[in-house]
């Protein structure tokens, strides 16, 4: 097996003060970046706006027709997808702008003849139920990794994974704002995907933590405990970061020739693995700690 680090001995728990910091600082950048923007950009799917599906006489470029859209056209928001063959698109934008008069303007300026073979409108009241499905899409996935964490673990290691995805999804939505990136349903996918990517690093840290310190029956010390946890740390650090890098090269290929159609979608991803990986090492077992600490603590003020 490939290992990046031979026997580690890094004190991450030690440092999990400095770690709270910088993933308060993270949060904080977020709020702030989502007020001074009035709130998240949301993109045509969940505020309202036009879908319109056109058609050139042969096969053309998304990349002049994205030009031409946006300085000819106005259209600031528009979203392009190819539909099927290379010379069929599909248009999304807030814009109110007459499809027939578009597909006149593409075709004036490219040369070539263009039919509108499909016209729809997304009003705002869809676009609400859109908004609230994809939180109750998040909202579930969350509960489920808690009842699922809590049954294989406990209840602290099922706490402390739930926030850190709660901390891995805002923090990835702040840093979406601060980009001043439309939060579009591809978004909303690669939201559940890292959640569903970071809870995977979170189990398998949880699980070497579990299988440790069932060694001591008798309990452990405070000291003890906290060598544990490093040491598990640890010993799934080059597990870790190894299936974080190989992730990551695809997601940076993707977002350097994947086109501006899908590079959303794989930023997301990207700060979300980036993201994830930094949780899984520094927080998920830190705040297990905390909350172990502070039962330790109450306990023994009861007893004094």
């Amino acid at each position: 097996m490939i290992t990046f680090f031979k026997n580690p001995q890094y004190d991450f728990i030690g440092k999990r003060r400095i770690a709270f910091g910088i993933s308060i600082f993270f949060i904080l950048l977020g709020i702030v970046s989502i007020i001074v923007h009035g709130g998240l950009r949301y993109g045509v799917d969940f505020t309202g706006g036009n879908l319109v599906q056109i058609k050139f006489e042969k096969p053309y470029d998304v990349g002049k027709l994205r030009e031409i859209l946006r300085k000819d056209a106005n259209l600031a928001s528009v979203e392009i997808q190819t539909f099927g063959d290379p010379s069929t698109f599909l248009l999304r934008y807030k814009e109110n702008y007459d499809a027939d008069e578009l597909a006149k303007l593409i075709s004036e300026k490219t040369g070539l003849k263009v039919i509108v073979e499909r016209n729809e409108s997304v009003g705002p009241r869809v676009g609400k139920e859109l908004q609230i499905k994809a939180l109750e899409a998040l909202t579930i996935g969350l509960i489920l990794m808690l009842i699922y964490i809590w049954i294989r673990f406990d209840f602290a290691f099922g706490v402390g994974s739930v926030l850190a995805l709660f901390h891995d999804v805002f923090i990835t939505l702040g840093l979406l704002s601060l980009f001043n990136r439309e939060i579009t349903i591809q978004i909303v996918a690669a939201l559940l995907t890292i959640v569903g990517y970071s809870i995977n690093d979170s189990i398998v840290v949880s699980d070497r933590i579990r299988e440790e310190l069932r060694k001591f029956s008798q309990g452990v010390s405070i000291k003890k405990m906290i060598d544990i946890f490093n040491s598990s740390i640890n010993a799934t650090l080059s597990r870790t970061v190894i299936t974080s890098l190989t992730t990551l090269i695809v997601l940076i290929s993707i977002l350097l020739f994947g086109g501006p159609v899908i590079f959303d979608f794989a930023l997301a991803l990207t700060i979300g693995v980036i993201v994830g990986t930094y949780s899984s090492i520094f927080v998920v077992a830190a705040l297990v700690i905390e909350w172990r600490l502070h039962k330790i603590n109450k306990a023994q003020t009861q007893k004094s």
